[in-house]
């Protein structure tokens, strides 16, 4: 299978690195067109695709990725479909479009796809939603979830949930970080090696995130399951309450969402 990718910032070098990683392209059959910021030239030589400056060699690629900016992903998509083949599936993980925007965008005859995922796709840990063009066949379909979840779990989902769900899944990993950081600041501060904390926060929130999958049970169960009356546990939570902590976690989804 011949891939394309029309930009490669952030989401797009997660997505190229997932993708190679999981062995769903090889290099010589990943074709990438960056833009001005150079981040195309320098994951390169990192990763070994094919760079290229045209988009006439999209017409080899049965998939073709767009991850550019929600200002001009309309206007590049107009300048690239006549390179696109017909049966095409474009995947578009910019945001400020709909799919009908993208499909008249690159005319009739190729299969639109509007996807948001996160950037932990990068290790085939990412959480995806999806919006499918009505008029895509099964089978193409079926190809599109098919290297969609190479990078992780698919949602396919409502297209008017799409921005929560990229608002949710998408800046969260942010708000993670921030709460590692914090809680990394906070195991510092008791005397820990900031190296060490760091380990051993991550694999807390691997192994918390892992546990409330395999067991499907609600996150208030598993926090009454640490929780011992007049515990240490407990009184950490107390204080979380105390300055806002769930006020604040609803907010910014609130923020980030607007």
């Amino acid at each position: 299978m011949n891939i394309g990718f029309i930009g490669a910032g952030h989401m797009g070098s997660a997505m190229i690195e997932g993708l190679l990683r999981a062995k769903t392209v090889t290099p010589e059959n990943l074709y990438v067109k960056g833009g001005s910021s150079g981040t195309a030239e320098a994951l390169q030589q990192k990763l070994k695709f094919q760079l290229i400056k045209e988009y006439d060699a999209f017409e080899k690629c049965q998939v073709i990725f767009i991850a550019t900016g929600a200002k001009i992903v309309l206007d590049v998509l107009k300048q690239a479909a006549p390179y696109m083949s017909k049966n095409t599936i474009l995947i578009s993980v910019a945001t400020g479009h709909t799919v009908d925007q993208a499909q008249a965008a690159v005319g009739e005859g190729i299969y639109v796809v509007h996807a948001i995922p996160n950037t932990p796709v990068s290790v085939n840990e990412g959480m995806t939603g999806a919006v499918f063009a009505d008029n895509m066949p099964s089978e193409r379909k079926e190809q599109a979830f098919s290297v969609l979840t190479d990078l992780g779990q698919v949602k396919e989902v409502d297209e008017h949930l799409l921005g929560t769900f990229g608002t949710v899944a998408g800046c969260s990993p942010a708000f993670v970080d921030i709460f590692m950081e914090a809680l990394a600041d906070g195991a510092v501060f008791e005397g820990m090696p900031r190296a060490l904390s760091y380990e051993v926060i991550a694999q807390m929130v691997l192994g918390t995130a892992k546990l409330a999958i395999e067991t499907n049970k609600h996150p208030g169960e598993l926090k009454d399951g640490v929780t011992s009356p007049g515990g240490s546990t407990i009184k950490g939570v107390a204080a979380l309450e105390k300055n806002g902590f769930r006020y604040a976690v609803i907010d910014a989804v609130k923020q980030a969402n607007s």
